[in-house]
């Protein structure tokens, strides 16, 4: 029995993937820890395959393009391990399908994975989409279809193109013949037996019909055994170059919807192409690949710091090809100097006079909203609460904001209420609609996914047009025109469109302030010229060099077309998800690289008060006081963990993991100190409002241990969805709406 197993040939190649194949392994392993759980949860990616969308829905057909990338991703590793592994087995050269006798044996790991895929699918529909048992079994036979289909198609490709030795060796015996006999391959093989293989110790195998069989070791001349395991390499890496010409064709159509394949399928392809290139590597260089592959990294590091590839994510709407603006310590001083500061202060107060006009002579409370946040999670979060509690308050709400902040989707939630409420003067919609619920939580995440992998890591030549200039096709691009057809085009304007309708007082001020990371300091993206911010005296105090905070955007880009950028873009700086949402590039010298709002205030607490404080005299004298609402996408006060017993690797990690996982409570005592001084410094009332997205539950259509922490990504299950909106419903949530309604009044 121990022979039996220890001999047999696929234990033999798990051992042999063990010890030599480990990107092989790797890529394996980060599907099984995706699938099941262990990897990304944080961020929602065990979704992306448990859930997969496509054309904004989850059936059959989303699965079954899951299952079709699977099987290739199966295949390629087939591919793979056979150019790397297959010349230690010249049993294999005598049978007449060599490879796929390779594949069926080199198919544990492969199998294993589809079953421990299925099992979590079906745990998860049932359990986070509520769906009933027909719909999982479409969904299963879907991925099955898909993964069979691919199977059936390229396999047939190799049934009909790869040799086995017998083909080669008998045009030799039949020259021997003079063809006086009929070449069979029962005389070719009688000419080769002989001496067993010393080298390899596989004794069993399973056959291309699925029986178990021993192995006969023939003896191969070397030359003969090299045509025929260099054909089927040249043959398979021929198949994986039209995977990728297919991948790069499929690129060009990306902006077709149908074309925007589930995340989770190009996730997939992404890890087939690294191991169909190290494939070729080790077929092309041998022992030589691992250096080979080090050599490049380090070629093309240096090519990078040369400039020669320069990869930038642009502003969509700024105009790249005009004279850079010069941004240096000069230019920031001169931006907060202290004319420009109170020509922008006095522009602002009239803004707040149209303000208080809309309340006759009793003071009214002034409202600033801050947004957290936290992807598409608080993107509906925020705009959950801003519906539900403007509706309960008849417009009212909206009518005593002054102030929109926040970070990343909060904004993004805030910023598509905001313009709803702006249709709704003009009688165009019904911003209370639930149907806007669903819009502002559609899947943003596939065609991120897909142009991160078609184009921004291969091919950046496609190029679209935007108010006359020309802007490259990338993920960002991508991120922006999902958003626009998830709203239905409603915020895709400029910058400046917004300026008369904040002047007049129509709709609350956003600001939108993303993090400069050359130097840390702020760009305050406004339809207003808010230099302001940057200072909280009219006149700033020149007993101490006080260093700018930020910049105002339309100012110091005026020359580069500030007041044309997309809002869309405005919303993507401030959102810029590592690696997800790319750093965009602002065109000054040096170039500005712009990352997410949430890394200086995740909150937007920050600048809601640095307004308040520019304008505290005002706002004192002519308001009941002001209601800071902060709309949070996490609980604020959390439970403490125990770190006990931790392993090495966690003693390694757990500093700065820690650092991390208590950032946004960093910035929450910051702020809370904040608010706090606040109060000693504004004379008038100031309440603090807080509601926060804590997994609540539905006593309709859940069970308790259902009840789980929506992800941070730019995709959300359907439980998510629900799980988000029903928290308004909390006991905490309630009575914030409560004292809301009470100060309101």
């Amino acid at each position: 029995m121990f022979n039996r197993v220890f001999y047999f040939f696929p234990f033999q190649l798990l051992l042999n993937n063990i010890k030599r194949n480990h990107i092989l392994l790797l890529c394996w392993f980060v599907l099984f820890s995706a699938v099941t759980g262990h990897l990304g949860k944080f961020l929602g990616i065990p979704y992306l395959f448990l859930d997969p969308e496509y054309l904004q829905k989850v059936n059959f057909l989303s699965f079954m393009i899951v299952g079709i990338t699977i099987s290739g991703f199966a295949i390629a590793f087939h591919i793979t391990s056979y150019i790397v592994e297959s010349h230690q087995y010249t049993f294999l050269a005598s049978h007449k399908k060599p490879f796929i006798t390779f594949s069926i044996n080199n198919s544990l790991i492969p199998i294993i994975f589809l079953i421990t895929y299925i099992a979590q699918i079906v745990k998860f529909q049932s359990s986070n989409e509520y769906a009933i048992s027909r719909s999982i079994l479409f969904d299963i036979v879907g991925l099955l279809t898909g993964y069979i289909l691919m199977i059936l198609i390229l396999y047939t490709y190799f049934w009909f193109t790869n040799k086995d030795i017998f083909k080669i060796l008998a045009s030799r015996v039949d020259k021997q013949l003079k063809v006086t006999v009929p070449a069979t391959r029962a005389k070719a093989m009688q000419k080769l037996r002989g001496s067993t293989d010393p080298k390899n110790k596989v004794r069993y195998f399973i056959g291309s019909r699925l029986k178990f069989r021993p192995v006969r070791f023939i003896a191969f001349d070397k030359h003969e055994l090299t045509q025929v395991f260099d054909q089927n390499h040249l043959n398979l890496v021929l198949i994986e170059f039209l995977i990728f010409v297919l991948l790069l064709i499929i690129g060009i159509f990306r902006d077709h919807e149908v074309f925007q394949i589930p995340a989770a399928a190009s996730a997939v392809l992404l890890l087939t192409i690294v191991i169909m290139f190290s494939g070729a590597f080790s077929y092309w260089f041998g022992s030589w690949a691992p250096t080979m592959v080090i050599s490049i990294v380090i070629v093309l590091n240096v090519l990078f710091k040369q400039g020669l590839f320069k990869i930038e994510y642009e502003a969509i709407g700024l105009d790249y090809s005009t004279a850079p603006a010069e941004y240096n310590l000069d230019a920031i001083d001169y931006n907060a100097s202290d004319s420009i500061v109170t020509h922008d202060h006095i522009q602002t107060e009239k803004i707040l006079v149209n303000w208080r006009a809309k309340f006759g002579e009793e003071k009214p409370k002034m409202i600033l909203v801050c947004a957290s946040g936290g992807g598409l999670r608080s993107a509906l979060w925020t705009y959950n609460v801003l519906q539900y509690v403007d509706s309960l308050t008849k417009g009212e709400f909206t009518n005593h904001t002054m102030l929109m902040t926040g970070a990343s989707g909060g904004l993004i939630g805030s910023a598509f209420f905001r313009e709803l409420k702006l249709r709704q003067l003009e009688g165009e919609v019904d911003p209370y609609d639930k149907d806007y619920l669903r819009q502002i939580s559609a899947d943003n995440l596939n065609p991120i996914i897909f142009s991160l992998l078609v184009n921004d890591l291969f091919v950046r030549l496609q190029r679209f047009y935007y108010d006359g200039k020309t802007y490259i096709k990338d993920r960002g691009y991508s991120f922006e025109e999902q958003l626009n057809f998830n709203t239905k085009g409603v915020l895709d304007k400029p910058l400046i469109s917004y300026k008369a309708h904040e002047s007049e007082a129509e709709i609350p001020m956003l600001m939108i302030t993303p993090t400069i990371i050359n130097d840390g300091r702020k760009l305050f993206i406004s339809s207003q010229h808010v230099a302001y911010m940057n200072s909280g005296n009219l006149v700033a105090d020149k007993s101490f060099d006080k260093l700018a905070e930020g910049i105002d955007f339309r100012r110091f880009f005026k020359q580069q077309g500030a007041d044309s950028l997309r809002f869309l873009s405005a919303l993507r700086m401030g959102a810029s998800f590592p690696y997800i949402t790319p750093n965009i590039t602002l065109p000054s010298e040096p170039p500005l690289e712009i990352m997410d709002s949430g890394i200086t205030d995740n909150f937007g607490i920050s600048d809601a008060l640095r307004f308040l404080y520019a304008f505290r005299t005002w706002i004192a004298e002519n308001t009941s006081g002001v209601l800071l609402i902060s709309v949070r996408d996490s609980e604020k006060e959390i439970e403490i963990l125990s770190r006990q017993n931790l392993s090495l690797t966690e003693k390694v990690v757990t500093p700065i993991q820690s650092v991390y996982d208590n950032f946004a409570n960093l910035q929450s005592v910051a702020n809370d100190s904040k608010i706090e001084y606040a109060k000693s410094w504004f004379n008038n009332e100031l309440d603090v409002i807080t509601f926060q997205y804590i997994p609540t539950y539905d006593p309709l259509v859940q069970n308790p241990q259902d009840v789980k922490r929506a992800s941070l990504n730019w995709r959300l299950t359907s439980r998510e969805k629900q799980n988000v909106i029903y928290s308004i419903n909390s006991v905490n949530n309630q009575k914030a709406v409560g004292r809301l309604q009470t100060l309101l009044k």
